[in-house]
């Protein structure tokens, strides 16, 4: 055993001094280690591939497709379907258009590769999607719009709640959206919650379309906007609340709040809310006033929920805003004739009434 050890070694060791050997005087000769076939590989073919990850869902995908932010590698289409109709066929048509190979797996296969979430027969082999950096979002001065509106995402951390909060925030209006790119220690240097297919499914593919920016300093960020004339206005639980109770920013109702001015709307974790750096550099904090006396535990809404009650309670101000010029023509439409018709006697309702009108006038 130990002669043919020591046969196995030298062999090996000559072999590499032949190989070493053949190397040199290639390279002493000028040519190419590795003979010809390895001299015709060109520097792209050495190039390291992008991780891909997998979009799944018809609205993500086809709202990728449209928005090309991504580079495509597959479109999946679920095999079995009774020919290939609305949305689906829209997706196929525009994977064909860009040459984008398109494969038909069973229900089974894309189940596996989905792990098991709701793809709705679609799925397609994409780039990651980031958050740009704050510095590529561009410099607006809030004398350009008053009625600017930026919603900042300190620490969220559930994808489906990320999702949510971007759906909203696109139905609404909101022109941008910044996350945190460090959790309250200073790390890790990626989005608390990435940008991942989770989050697009469950923004319904708003997050394809939409503007997203990442801070490195929120608190930073938050403060030199306010010198530059931004409102930041923060977000707590109900003035009960124990982060309400001591913080010493003013509090007031998001039901209170005027939009006159450009404004940051701020929104923190799911459990522990704005951090104590990110509340100080709030001028103005809103909160949501609960309709019941509340039990321990209940204090707060879900934080997707809640953007959608303070987005809509600020958008709802926006001029043009279709709700408020259907209210003010109904108002103005009762007032130059009598309510005799069934379509006139819906401006009675309370909410449409000229007490409540008066409640808005004082209110801005």
């Amino acid at each position: 055993m130990g002669l043919l050890s020591t046969l196995r070694d030298m062999t090996c060791y000559c072999s590499g001094r032949l190989v070493a050997r053949h190397f040199s005087q290639a390279a002493r000769r000028g040519e190419r280690p590795g003979g010809e076939e390895l001299s015709r590989l060109r520097l792209d073919d050495l190039a390291p591939t992008v991780r891909l990850e997998l979009l799944f869902g018809v609205s993500p995908c086809l709202l990728a497709l449209r928005a090309a932010r991504r580079r495509v590698a597959r479109l999946l289409l679920q095999a079995g379907r009774a020919g290939v109709q609305g949305e689906r066929a829209e997706l196929l048509r525009e994977a064909e258009a860009r040459d984008i190979p398109v494969l038909r797996p069973r229900r089974q296969k894309l189940d596996a590769l989905c792990r098991y979430q709701v793809h709705q027969g679609v799925c397609m082999e994409v780039s990651p999607l980031r958050p740009r950096p704050c510095k590529e979002a561009g410099e607006v001065s809030p004398g350009d719009d008053h009625q600017q509106l930026c919603l900042v995402l300190e620490g969220l951390q559930d994808p489906r709640n990320l999702g949510a909060v971007l759906r909203s925030a696109h139905f609404l209006g909101v022109d941008k959206v910044i996350i945190s790119r460090r959790n309250r220690h200073g790390y890790p240097l990626f989005p608390i919650c990435p940008l991942t297919p989770v989050v697009s499914k469950a923004s319904a593919g708003a997050m394809e379309v939409m503007d997203v920016f990442s801070a490195d300093d929120l608190a930073g960020f938050l403060q030199a906007k306010a010198q530059q004339g931004w409102l930041v206005a923060g977000t707590v639980g109900f003035q009960g609340s124990e982060s309400s109770r001591s913080s010493k920013t003013p509090i007031i109702s998001c039901l209170e709040f005027l939009w006159d001015r450009p404004t940051l709307l701020v929104l923190g974790n799911e459990g522990s809310g704005l951090s104590q750096e990110v509340q100080a550099s709030c001028q103005l904090l809103l909160t949501i006033l609960p309709g019941r006396q509340l039990p321990s535990g209940l204090e707060s809404l879900n934080v997707s929920v809640a953007a959608g009650i303070l987005l809509h309670s600020i958008c709802s101000q926006r001029k043009g805003f279709p709700a408020v010029e259907k209210r003010e023509k109904l108002l103005q439409d009762s007032q130059e004739s009598p309510a005799t018709s069934e379509g006139l006697r819906v401006t009675q309702h309370p909410e449409l009434s000229s007490g409540s009108e008066k409640e808005r006038q004082k209110r801005g």
